[in-house]
């Protein structure tokens, strides 16, 4: 594993981190004041400095290590995490994603942005709490000017005249002055376990770190160590005996061994708390072996040490052979001086994976994953075409080959569901994404904004999510900006002068249903329709029912705003939100009461890979009906057929009446309406356009097919959602059950519609 390779993944644990950190910062801002979630805060900001510093980038480590700072005096109880508190570390969680992103990417940030975030964290670390209206654009206290600001974290010095450099694990907040009398000791027993080695620490390195607390005294105690003869060269046998004077705390001594904890014996106490133990426990008193820390050279090589006792070489050597195992553990790293920087990547992930709890994962590419997939894609189709050949050439449907292929189709299924599995990931990482921005919105139009996420372990493919961010992005900043009014105008009338966006994921049939729905005034419909008009959107005497002026705002280049802003007022945003989810299968409504806020749904397929659907025949063609889409299918009896006006006709379902659709005339495959009582109906449900009945002429059975873009391999066809191979090798076209109940109500599915566009 070459340097690129954990710098990699370095920064995919940095991913991690942030959104742990974020996550945990909304606890707080909700009122969580669990220690273990401001351990969890402190942790991921503590983690993302430790590996900035093994890669020398400095002004991540800087900004972290004031962060840092102040996180611990939220951990010490120095600092109350009130709502005030926590706006400028939710927007310095930001500042520590943008230094990541740069590091990782090139690039820069907005260095006046950092800096005053910078001198707001110094003021809070030093107990001067920010004003309500603080920001990190504004200027810092001016009672900040009597407290020296935080010294960037330097790069740890070489420690001896052999150019070691310890692994930064960057305590160096811990300047380790002992510049007073009196000061608190310390005793600390660290023994390290066999498990502490083999994942790449050193105890020596960790003991440096200690001394960076203050004055410090170790001793190696070599009790357990046995003959030569005995030794296991992987074994762990010494222990360390340590007094420090410090005044730090007890806290900031276990922080150094934080990574290590789960694989050693750690005991700290107040000094005289040791020593009455031991008197109260009969302890006969230990004769100590001294340690020192600079026998160690960059490469773990031992120096020359003279001793007078054979046990004290025997130590020497076991720990050179100790140091020499570690360095082995990490293979040529050592070799190439890069030791250190694997050794923290290696103690962090260690760290997080015992901290979480989480089960055994291992790191995919997605290209596998995705090839993968398209392989049992490939699978499902030619074992269609397989069945589909043994049914035309047995006409028995007994013999042991149906029965195989039964069994074969079952497995096949499994296999991929299982792949489809692999794939699924929740939609956590996009509605973190989303706080970010309702909170930048937020500030730049003065308002006071509250996001709750819902749902947010609900799981979908992997495809899905990584289109998600875009137009949810440009529907945040629409509810922020249009939706919710000014905190003047809230409590004008009557409401909380905090809005509230609600970004909720939930399935419901076999599909993603994604709302985002805020209490702000909803839409104006006067305005928006006027608004159309003055842009020649539509006509001036357009006779239009709620629900589809509402729906005007999707139309391109429509736009509310008064003026052109930094947020909104170009007419770009909504129209790229309907369809972008559009291109995904999905579709958008809108519901709204003005004066008390609108809700959008989005309703999206979980996988973009295969689904099960309805095969039908249409006027000599061969569609495929999303099987979630239906909720049932009948034979229409000429009794229950009723004429509405001119061309339209109506059903009788169970005592009330539901519009008919014939597909093959929405779709121009025929030109006059087929009989009714001659084919099939499907009774579907559609967003926003209730149950229709579309009419076909015949059901051949019901198959899982696997989806294959119809725009990437052709052109977009209206009515068309996407296309599959069917067993037969004929390709099929997949229904898009809301545009043709669109289009049954009015809406053109364009003029350009032919038997051409689907033959």
């Amino acid at each position: 594993m070459d340097m690129n390779e954990i710098k990699e993944i370095f920064f995919q644990e940095c991913e991690e981190q942030l959104a742990e950190l974020e996550s945990g910062l909304l606890k707080l801002n909700d009122g969580d004041r669990d220690p273990e979630t401001v351990n969890a805060v402190f942790r991921a900001v503590h983690s993302i400095k430790g590996g900035a510093g093994a890669f020398g980038l400095d002004d991540l480590v800087a900004f972290a290590h004031v962060f840092e700072t102040t996180l611990d005096c939220v951990r010490s109880n120095k600092l109350e995490p009130s709502q005030d508190v926590l706006k400028v570390m939710l927007k310095s969680a930001d500042v520590l994603a943008d230094l990541t992103n740069a590091a990782r990417d090139g690039g820069s940030v907005d260095e006046s942005r950092s800096r005053g975030l910078v001198k707001e964290l110094e003021a809070l670390a030093n107990g001067e709490l920010p004003s309500p209206s603080a920001s990190a654009e504004a200027p810092a206290p001016k009672t900040a000017a009597k407290v020296a600001p935080a010294a960037p974290a330097p790069t740890p010095k070489p420690t001896d005249d052999s150019g070691f450099q310890p692994v930064p694990f960057s305590f160096d907040d811990f300047s380790g002055e002992d510049d007073a009398g009196g000061m608190p000791t310390y005793e600390v027993i660290f023994k390290p376990r066999y498990e502490l080695y083999s994942k790449g620490n050193d105890a020596t390195l960790l003991l440096r770190d200690l001394s960076r607390l203050g004055e410090m005294t170790i001793y190696c105690n070599t009790d357990d160590l046995p003959g030569l003869e005995e030794l296991d060269p992987e074994g762990a046998y010494f222990f360390w005996n340590v007094t420090i004077k410090t005044d730090k705390g007890e806290d900031a001594i276990r922080t150094v061994f934080e990574f290590a904890e789960w694989d050693c014996e750690l005991t700290v106490k107040p000094v005289e708390e040791a020593r009455a133990d031991a008197t109260s426990n009969d302890e006969l008193p230990m004769v100590p072996v001294p340690f020192d820390l600079s026998i160690l050279d960059e490469t773990g090589a031992m120096e020359e040490v003279s001793a007078s006792d054979a046990r004290e070489t025997a130590a020497a050597v076991a720990a050179a052979e100790t140091a020499s195992n570690v360095t082995q553990m990490v293979a040529a790293r050592a070799e190439k001086k890069e030791s250190a920087a694997a050794a923290a990547a290696a103690a962090s992930a260690a760290a997080q994976n015992n901290a979480a709890g989480a089960g055994q994962t291992i790191r995919v590419d997605l290209d596998r994953v995705d090839r993968l997939i398209n392989l049992v894609g490939e699978l499902v189709i030619n074992q269609a075409m397989l069945s589909q050949s043994v049914i035309e050439n047995d006409t028995t449907g007994t013999s042991s080959i149906n029965m195989g292929l039964e069994e074969l189709q079952q497995l096949t299924r499994e296999i991929q569901d299982s792949v489809m599995a692999i794939r699924a990931q929740p939609v956590k990482p996009v509605f973190q994404r989303m706080s970010r921005i309702v909170r930048e919105i937020a500030d730049m139009t003065g308002k006071s904004i509250r996001l709750i996420t819902e749902g947010e372990n609900t799981e979908v493919d992997k495809t899905v999510i990584d289109k998600l961010a875009e137009p949810l992005t440009h529907m945040i900043r629409n509810a922020v900006d249009h939706g919710i009014e000014t905190p003047e105008k809230r409590a004008a009338a009557g409401k909380n002068t905090e809005g509230t966006v609600r970004l909720t994921a939930k399935h419901r049939s076999g599909r993603i249903l994604i709302e985002l729905a805020d209490d702000g005034a909803g839409i104006n419909r006067e305005k928006v329709r006027q608004k159309a008009i003055d842009n020649d959107l539509i006509p001036a005497d357009s006779n239009l029912s709620d629900e589809e002026i509402d729906n005007l705002i999707f139309l391109p280049g429509f736009s509310t705003a008064d003026k052109i802003s930094d947020i909104s007022g170009r007419g770009v945003g909504m129209d790229v939100v309907k369809r972008s989810i559009q291109a995904l299968g999905g579709r958008i409504n809108i519901t709204s009461k003005p004066g008390h806020g609108s809700v959008f749904t989005m309703s999206l397929p979980l996988t973009l890979a295969v689904l099960d659907g309805m095969v039908v025949t249409v006027a000599g063609q061969t569609l495929v009906v999303p099987l979630t889409a239906i909720v049932e299918t009948l034979q229409p009896e000429a009794a229950a057929i009723h004429s509405f006006g001119a061309n339209h006709r109506l059903i009788s379902i169970r005592n009330s009446f539901c519009p008919l659709v014939d597909v093959g005339r929405i779709l121009n495959f025929r030109a006059t309406q087929a009989n009714p009582v001659e084919g099939v109906a499907l009774l579907v449900e559609s967003e926003g356009g209730g149950q229709r009945a579309l009419m076909v002429d015949a059901i051949q059975g019901q198959r899982q097919v696997v989806i294959k873009s119809l725009e990437a391999n052709y052109t977009h066809v209206p009515g068309i959602a996407a296309a599959t191979i069917l067993g037969d090798g004929r390709v099929a076209l997949i229904l898009d059950v809301d545009a043709v109940v669109g289009a049954s109500r009015g809406q053109s599915l364009k003029a350009e519609m032919s038997l051409a566009a689907v033959g």
